[in-house]
């Protein structure tokens, strides 16, 4: 991981050199920010890998940062909070972030659930055959691409952030299969995901937002006290 780069937005230096005393031991690299209007500039002029936001910072606060890396980027990012409380977590979830770490955190955690990410960023080995057989997915008002990773809903093309292409991707390809929560956490996000199964929730939230209206109904469905499933329904037609 000698490559790997991580800018840290955190104003608070004591936190700040503490990660990076362990980054050292780890080969990996730190960049830093003061507060998050600095690291929107860092995003663009370093590049970094994964991004670790602190929620609380002058000048402009981790979710806002957060808000608006994800109008141009979609760099893995981790919240870094002293809250604990599950209003503040989903927040950030819905903001963009791929995780949370609560304050005071183990540095060892934290670079766990850097590589976790770090691992989930690689390509994966793919068998070409199976490449050439399913190329996409189509129903009478979605198609899914899978090498363009591109989703066309009720004649829209429909912009997903990778991981919501991934949880619809792998929902569509078995219609109407039920899918627990924790399934899909290790299916999707990958069974060394360290977030909690909200993530799931959110995620869905957001893929229904997207869809509803091209759509004019919900292909994603909550099946209560299971998980979710993909269904289409009878009025998109045969």
């Amino acid at each position: 991981m000698s490559a790997f780069k991580v800018l840290v937005a955190d104003d608070d230096p004591n936190v700040v050199e503490i990660i990076r005393l362990y980054f050292d031991t780890q080969n990996i690299s730190l960049v830093t920010a003061e507060n998050g209007a600095v690291a929107l500039e860092m995003v663009e002029t370093q590049q970094p890998d994964v991004i670790l936001l602190d929620v609380m910072m002058p000048v402009m606060d981790g979710y806002d940062a957060c808000r608006e890396i994800r109008k141009k980027h979609d760099t893995p990012i981790i919240m870094l909070t002293a809250k604990n409380e599950e209003f503040d977590r989903v927040l950030g979830l819905e903001l963009g972030a791929d995780d949370y770490v609560t304050k005071p955190f183990s540095p060892r955690e934290l670079v766990a659930r850097i590589k976790a990410i770090f691992r989930r960023m690689q390509p994966r080995q793919v068998d070409k055959a199976a490449e050439e057989v399913m190329q996409e997915i189509r129903f009478p008002q979605l198609s899914i691409f899978l090498h363009r990773r591109e989703v066309i809903a009720g004649g829209e093309k429909i912009t997903l952030r990778p991981k919501e292409f991934d949880l619809l991707t792998y929902l569509a390809k078995s219609p109407g299969s039920v899918y627990t929560r924790e399934q899909l956490l290790e299916h999707v996000w990958g069974y060394d995901f360290l977030g909690d199964i909200r993530t799931v929730d959110v995620h869905v939230k957001k893929l229904r937002q997207k869809l509803r209206v091209p759509l004019k109904a919900d292909c994603i469905h909550t099946v209560w006290g299971v998980g979710y499933k993909f269904e289409v329904e009878n009025e998109w037609g045969t």
